[in-house]
């Protein structure tokens, strides 16, 4: 038990990556007051947060709907998150988020678009909400304990929002690459298991 939840803390601390949006925060926000940014934060993070715990409480009753086993949804998010690793681990996941946060310039909007979705509350975050959930094999307490770990992840997002300039200075350029492909490479490792998890229930081993 413990493993799994510090597995769900490692997969999403990597793919929602509070420190990556740091920069990105720091770019959508510029101009604005330390107040409005504050709020830009908070907001982004609510909005990302009701997005991924109703992926993880509710997306599993939507595969089975949709005649979609957990197994074969873990094996296809095991390949998605592979490839958020892969954008990571080469560079090029930042270049991806700035390209998406182009268009943003109201204030009001920020927090819901982009910040809050995609770049918090993306595909890959929605997929692994949904593959921890299904780890925990419809165990209340343990879903609990998944949501409090995501509100953990979510109100580092915002704390790091808070002192982002202070953050981006004290690592550097060359330090903020060197952490993201630390952090994609582990990654990497846990999309492999999701992957190997899933065929080796699909073949009933």
């Amino acid at each position: 038990m413990t493993e799994q939840f510090i597995s769900a803390f490692i997969t999403l601390l990597v793919v929602i990556d509070p420190a990556g949006l740091g920069p990105i925060f720091i770019g959508l926000t510029s101009g604005l007051s330390p107040a409005i940014k504050n709020k830009v934060g908070r907001d982004a993070a609510i909005i990302a947060f009701f997005v991924l715990a109703g992926s993880a409480l509710f997306g599993g009753a939507l595969l089975e709907k949709l005649g979609i086993s957990l197994s074969a949804f873990r094996i296809a998010g095991g390949l998605l998150l592979f490839a958020i690793a892969f954008e990571m681990v080469f560079g090029r996941r930042l270049d991806r988020k700035t390209d998406q946060t182009g268009g943003a310039s109201n204030a009001a909007g920020i927090a819901a678009f982009p910040l809050g979705i995609p770049l918090m509350a993306g595909p890959g975050a929605i997929t692994a909400m949904v593959l921890l959930a299904g780890r925990m094999n419809g165990d209340w307490r343990r879903m609990v304990f998944l949501i409090v770990i995501l509100a953990i992840i979510l109100a580092s997002c915002v704390l790091i929002f808070r002192v982002s300039s202070r953050l981006e200075r004290l690592l550097g350029a060359q330090g903020q690459m060197v952490f993201g492909r630390l952090l994609g490479v582990l990654l990497a490792a846990l999309a492999v298991q999701y992957v190997a998890d899933g065929i080796l229930t699909l073949s009933g081993r």
